[in-house]
């Protein structure tokens, strides 16, 4: 749905970087729900791409309130992964009522949910069940963006390890535990979020982030999200 899987494609074979050194995630269309449309989804994902596989590919929402079962999308998934048109398969925005059902109809877990996470939302009950079932959590909106970068907390910790509240606010994600993927359209921030491995949180620190949790989302409610493109 963000029409970029042309450009990434391009940008890889215009890099000279080895395929290995490059894992590429894709996610599938919501309006690519039913078996035969997500089959072929995937196949022309991996086409605009230019490669003969994808790392990661994952349902985008779960869309629990359309006529298509993502349960029936789920069975698909697996026979992408089976094809080996995709590495590996996880979901975005599921709820834990999603992934209980789609593990115990397939027997089948997620590699990875990506979901909303941040300060102002810290998600402990999805986290803590993707967890339990050994599914790695990917956060997106990890600063929420930019909202949490002027909370006092973050400022006053920041000011004290000599880092800026952004790389503080990844920190505490990767110290928790989960996988960010901060975007940035320029190059000091980006260069920026990866400095982030020379320093570390202290445990107090890491729970003084984690009480800013108002439960307050910047993106949809996946229970009840239902957005399909035109």
């Amino acid at each position: 749905m963000y029409g970029n899987e042309q450009g990434v494609g391009d940008a890889l074979k215009a890099s000279g970087l080895a395929r290995e050194d490059v894992f590429i995630t894709s996610k599938l269309n919501n309006g690519k729900h039913r078996r035969d449309d997500a089959l072929r989804a995937a196949e022309e994902s991996v086409a605009r791409l230019g490669v003969d596989s994808m790392d990661l590919f994952l349902i985008h929402w779960p869309l629990p309130t359309i006529d298509v079962d993502y349960l029936e999308t789920w069975k698909a998934m697996i026979e992408i992964r089976d094809s080996g048109l995709a590495r590996s398969i996880g979901v975005s925005n599921f709820q834990v009522p999603h992934l209980k059902r789609i593990i115990d109809e397939t027997g089948v877990t997620p590699a990875v949910n990506q979901i909303e996470v941040h300060a102002y939302l810290t998600n402990e009950t999805v986290r803590a069940a993707g967890e339990a079932a050994g599914i790695a959590t990917e956060a997106w909106s990890p600063i929420a963006q930019g909202a949490v970068l002027s909370d006092p907390v973050i400022t006053d910790i920041a000011e004290r390890v000599q880092r800026t509240t952004a790389q503080v606010t990844l920190r505490w994600h990767i110290q928790r535990g989960d996988i960010v993927f901060p975007k940035s359209v320029t190059r000091s921030r980006v260069e920026e979020n990866f400095r982030l491995f020379d320093f570390e949180l202290t445990d107090e620190d890491i729970l003084r982030i984690s009480s800013l949790n108002q439960n307050r989302r910047t993106g949809p409610d996946p229970d009840v999200f239902d957005f399909i493109p035109a």
